[in-house]
């Protein structure tokens, strides 16, 4: 069975996809390129109550969205705007505003192409595809990917986790979504893990 094209990408994703940090994408987004979105609970917002899928203001996230990567991982959300509205609504309960985690924010799959026709992603070497010279997967590429994970989030908790990883941004960069299988991308990562002394942490 075929199954339908995915609905969106997380911002990691599309970093990944591009070849960029999420920094970038954020200030693509700022400047009104494409629409950051995340979902909520019910929420108040004055007499209205809102769920579901809403677009967010990214430099109201500037600390999660540092460069350098010591920013937080999560943080609350205060306004939001509904995909379809022009108005910002303030979240009035909770008090604190919805927490919103970086794994939470997803950019829809239209806007992702549209970006990518718009700016000859593809065709300018702005990012690259799954596959190397060699036709094979672009293995270069991947191990440049593991050096961003190990400088911005560190060593991931297992082996399994960072090939799960691998196998996403894969499938993120592919037009078609394939990936390697994993024994593929074992056989590669071994000798850098070793390299790192990887071990696995007690539990």
């Amino acid at each position: 069975m075929r199954l339908p094209q995915r609905v969106w990408f997380t911002v990691h994703e599309v970093a990944s996809r591009w070849g960029c940090s999420i920094a970038d994408v954020a200030g693509w987004a700022a400047m009104g390129a494409f629409k950051i979105v995340t979902g909520v609970p019910p929420t108040e917002c004055g007499d209205a109550r809102i769920a579901g899928l809403v677009q967010i203001e990214p430099t109201d996230f500037m600390p999660i969205f540092r460069r350098c990567g010591t920013g937080p991982n999560e943080a609350h959300l205060k306004r939001f705007r509904q995909l379809e509205e022009h108005d910002w609504l303030h979240i009035t309960v909770p008090k604190d505003g919805v927490l919103v985690a970086v794994e939470d924010m997803i950019i829809l799959v239209e806007d992702v192409l549209r970006f990518e026709k718009t700016n000859n992603v593809f065709d300018s070497g702005f990012g690259s595809v799954g596959s190397g010279d060699d036709g094979d997967y672009d293995w270069a590429a991947m191990n440049i990917e593991i050096t961003r994970r190990v400088f911005e989030d560190g060593l991931p908790a297992s082996q399994s986790e960072l090939i799960r990883e691998l196998q996403d941004w894969f499938a993120a960069r592919s037009q078609t979504g394939l990936f390697p299988d994993e024994s593929s991308i074992r056989r590669r990562v071994k000798p850098i893990l070793d390299a790192l002394r990887f071990k696995r942490p007690n539990r």
